[in-house]
C-alpha cells in the first residue's frame, strides 16, 4: 500500500496569494505524513531547478507537474520525469499564454502544446473548485485516470457511484514558511512498484483506492498524530471532563465546514421571547419559498402602483374639452393651425419585454447540459440555434423602428409645440384612450386578484420527522399585524381602512414617504408560520427543541462533518430512538458523523460504526487527554499514541449503564415489573 499526494505547490505564483517555499517544511510534512509519492503541481508553471533541488534532497518519489487553467477549471497534468527539459519546455509554453489569474488556455492549446495526453496523468478538478465541465471535460474525459475532490464526505460518495471517475484526494497545500498544521487529505493506493503508468493502472481500479491503509474507505485520518474516524457513524464515550468536547473541538478546527450542535443549544424556555425567536427562525429557513409563492404578486403590485387613474380621468377630460373646442373653431382656423402636424398623433411604441424574454428561454434550452439528451430528441440544436437567430434579428429591426419612431415623435412634438405657440386656435390634447381603458380593466382584476390572494391558504405543507411545517396565507385582521411584516416605526391605521379596496389602499400606502415601495407587496398579504406536531397542534417547548435538533441535524447535510455533543441532554428516549437515530444512521451513510453521549439509546441503540473513548491523566503536573479507538466489536479499544488498550466490554457498560451491578439490577426491576 502507498500513500500518495500528487498536488502540491511550492512557488507563488500570480494565482497564490504570497509564500515563501521551505524544504525542511516539505520534508517535514511527508515525514510526518509517512507518504511514498508525491508529485509538485505550480499553477501554469514549472521551475526546473527548484524541482531538481527537491528531487535531490527528498526520500520519495517525486514526479514533475503541473496546475493548469482551462476555461472551465484547473487540471493537474503530471509527467514521468524522464525528460524533463522537454517538459519544461512545454510548460514555458503554458506560462507565456497565462500571464494573469482571469487567463486560460483551451483544449485545443493543451494538446498542441502537450501532445499525445496519454503520456501523462491528467486528473481534474471533479468535486472541487473550480472543477473541470461541459465541453472542457467532454473532450478530455479519455484521458483522466481520477478526479480530485476536496473532502472526505465527496470521496465517499463518488466512490460509490461507479459511472464516475475514481476519486482521489490530496492537499494542495502550499508547503510556505511557517507552516504548522499539516494537511490530512492524502490518498491510499495498492500498487506495487511506483512509476506513472502504475498509478495510472491503479486508479482505473478504484477498488484499489483508499482512505486508510488498513480499513480501506470505511476509516480516515483526522488528527497528525494518526488517529482515526469513520466515514460514517462514530460515538465518543468516556467520563464527565474526560475529553469528550475537548476532542470535538479538536475535530472543528481540522475541517473547513463543520455543523457542531453543541450541548444545551437547542433548549429554549417556554416563554413568548423563545417562541418569536423561534417563529422568527424558521420564517428565515423557508422564507425564500413563500417569497418565490408571492414574487408574481409583489411584480403585480410593483406594476400597478405606476397606475394614476385621477390622472388619467383628467387626461381624458382634457381631450374631450380641447376636441370639443377644437370643433366649435374649425371656421376659425388660421394657416398655423391648418397644417397637418398640428393635430397629428405620435407613434405607439410598444414593449419588447415579450420578446427578449422568448430569446433568453430559447438560449437556456441551447446552453441546458443536463437535460440535452432529451432536448435533442425533440428538436435539433441547429434548429434551436436558428430560431434564436431570427428572433434575434427581429428584435434588432424592432429597436431600430422603435428608435425612429422616438426621433419622430419627438421631432413632431417640437414641431406642434411651435405651431401651438404662433396659433390661437385649439389644440386637441393628446391621450392613449385604449391605454385609460386597459388601466382601469388592470385595476379591476388586480382587485380582484388581491382579493382571492388574501383569501386562507396553505402555500406549504413540509412533512418533517412526525412534524409539519406549515406556511399559511390570510388578510390582516388589525393594523399591528401589518406592523409585524414589515419593518420599521411606521404607521398603518389611516391606510388600513381602505384594507378591502386594495386599489385605494396601495393608493394610501404610496403616500406614505416612510414606506419603501418594495415593501407594498407585504402589506396585502399576512404570512403565518406554523409548526404542528402529529396530533396537528402547534408544538409545546419540548416539541421546539425536538424539532430544531431535527433541522440541524438535516441541515448538517450541507456540511462535511456532523458534531453532536450529547442530544439526550435535552431529549426524552423515545424521541431520540424513533425520530433522531434513524435521521443520524441515515446521514451517516453520506458523511462522517460524531456523537458525544452518556446514553444507552443513542451509544448502542444507534448501531455505531466506530466507537472513540477518551481519558483524561495527568503527567508532570499537566492534562493529557487519552484517546482510544476501535470497532463496537473489538475485544480492545487501542489508543493510537502510545499503544495502550482499555477493554471495549467494560468502557461501553461504565458508560452507558453506569457499571455491571447498575446494569444487571436495573434488569432485576424490569424483569419483577413485567411479572
Amino acid at each position: 500500500m502507498k500513500k500518495i499526494d500528487l498536488h502540491i505547490h511550492t512557488v507563488s505564483t500570480i494565482s497564490d496569494s504570497d509564500f515563501i517555499f521551505s524544504i525542511d517544511i516539505l520534508k517535514e510534512y511527508i515525514e510526518k505524513s509517512k507518504l511514498d509519492v508525491i508529485a509538485i503541481t505550480n499553477h501554469n508553471i514549472f521551475d526546473l531547478s527548484q524541482f531538481k533541488i527537491i528531487q535531490s534532497e527528498i526520500p520519495v518519489v517525486t514526479f514533475p507537474g503541473i496546475e493548469i487553467d482551462l476555461p472551465t477549471g484547473h487540471l493537474l497534468l503530471i509527467s514521468d520525469g524522464k525528460d524533463l527539459d522537454a517538459f519544461n519546455d512545454k510548460c514555458k509554453n503554458v506560462s507565456d499564454r497565462i500571464q494573469s489569474n482571469t487567463a486560460s488556455i483551451s483544449v485545443e492549446e493543451l494538446k498542441s502544446i502537450f501532445g499525445n495526453l496519454s503520456d501523462y496523468l491528467l486528473i481534474p478538478h471533479y468535486e472541487k473548485s473550480p472543477k473541470v465541465r461541459n465541453d472542457d471535460f467532454i473532450k478530455l474525459k479519455d484521458f483522466f485516470s481520477a478526479g480530485e475532490v476536496d473532502n472526505i464526505k465527496k470521496f465517499v460518495r463518488t466512490m460509490k457511484d461507479e459511472e464516475k471517475l475514481c476519486p482521489v484526494l490530496f492537499s494542495d497545500e502550499r508547503m510556505k514558511e511557517g507552516l504548522e498544521k499539516f494537511p490530512l487529505r492524502q490518498t491510499y493506493i495498492d500498487c506495487g512498484e511506483i512509476t506513472l503508468n502504475a498509478i495510472k493502472s491503479t486508479f482505473k481500479d478504484r477498488t484499489k483506492v483508499f482512505l486508510s491503509e488498513n480499513d480501506g474507505n470505511e476509516l480516515f485520518q483526522v488528527f497528525n498524530n494518526g488517529q482515526h474516524l469513520s466515514t460514517g457513524l462514530n460515538v465518543i464515550l468516556g467520563k464527565r471532563s474526560s475529553g469528550k468536547t475537548y476532542t470535538l473541538n479538536q475535530l472543528e478546527d481540522s475541517f473547513s465546514r463543520v455543523k457542531y450542535v453543541r450541548q444545551f443549544d437547542l433548549v429554549q424556555k417556554d416563554d413568548e421571547t423563545d417562541v418569536k425567536s423561534f417563529k422568527s427562525e424558521v420564517q428565515r429557513k423557508r422564507g425564500l419559498f413563500v417569497d418565490k409563492y408571492l414574487e408574481s404578486f409583489r411584480t403585480m403590485i410593483d406594476d400597478i402602483s405606476q397606475i394614476d387613474l385621477i390622472n388619467d380621468e383628467k387626461k381624458l377630460s382634457s381631450y374631450l374639452e380641447s376636441l370639443l373646442k377644437s370643433a366649435d373653431e374649425v371656421d376659425r382656423k388660421d394657416a398655423f393651425s391648418k397644417v397637418k402636424l398640428f393635430e397629428e398623433e405620435e407613434f405607439t411604441i410598444s414593449s419588447s419585454t415579450g420578446l427578449e424574454k422568448l430569446i433568453d428561454s430559447v438560449i437556456y434550452i441551447i446552453d441546458n447540459e443536463e437535460y440535452k439528451s432529451t432536448i435533442e430528441t425533440h428538436i435539433e440544436i441547429d434548429k434551436l440555434k436558428s430560431l434564436a437567430t431570427d428572433l434575434i434579428k427581429k428584435l434588432w429591426v424592432k429597436k431600430e423602428k422603435d428608435r425612429n419612431k422616438y426621433y419622430i415623435n419627438s421631432l413632431v412634438n417640437d414641431i406642434k409645440d411651435n405651431l401651438k405657440f404662433r396659433t390661437s386656435s385649439t389644440a386637441i390634447e393628446s391621450v392613449d384612450i385604449f391605454d385609460t381603458l386597459l388601466n382601469k380593466q388592470r385595476v379591476k382584476k388586480f382587485n380582484t386578484i388581491t382579493k382571492a390572494m388574501q383569501k386562507d391558504g396553505i402555500i406549504f405543507d413540509e412533512p418533517i420527522q412526525g412534524f409539519r411545517v406549515v406556511a399559511k396565507k390570510l388578510p390582516f385582521k388589525y393594523v399591528g399585524e401589518i406592523k409585524e411584516s414589515i419593518p420599521g416605526q411606521l404607521s398603518f391605521k389611516d391606510a388600513f381602512t381602505k384594507y378591502n379596496n386594495p386599489f385605494e389602499y396601495l393608493q394610501l400606502l404610496k403616500d406614505n414617504d416612510k414606506l419603501d415601495s418594495s415593501y407594498y407587496y407585504k402589506a396585502f398579504v399576512r404570512i403565518q408560520y406554523m409548526i404542528l406536531n402529529k396530533d396537528g397542534n402547534e408544538v409545546s417547548g419540548g416539541e421546539r427543541s425536538e424539532f430544531r435538533l431535527l433541522q440541524e441535524i438535516k441541515d448538517a447535510q450541507n456540511y462535511d462533518l456532523l458534531l453532536l455533543d450529547e442530544p439526550e441532554s435535552s431529549f426524552d428516549n423515545k424521541f431520540l430512538n424513533s425520530d433522531v437515530n434513524s435521521l443520524i444512521k441515515s446521514i451517516s451513510k453520506e458523511m462522517p458523523v460524531v456523537i458525544v453521549t452518556h446514553n444507552n439509546t443513542v451509544g448502542l441503540s444507534i448501531k455505531p460504526d466506530y466507537i472513540l473513548y477518551t481519558e483524561k491523566t495527568y503527567v508532570d503536573n499537566k492534562t493529557i487527554y487519552k484517546l482510544f479507538s476501535g470497532y463496537p466489536t473489538d475485544h480492545e479499544l487501542v489508543c493510537c499514541n502510545d499503544g495502550t488498550t482499555v477493554k471495549n466490554y467494560d468502557i461501553l457498560l461504565n458508560s452507558l449503564e453506569a457499571g455491571y451491578e447498575a446494569y444487571e439490577y436495573r434488569g432485576g426491576i424490569y424483569n419483577d415489573v413485567k411479572n
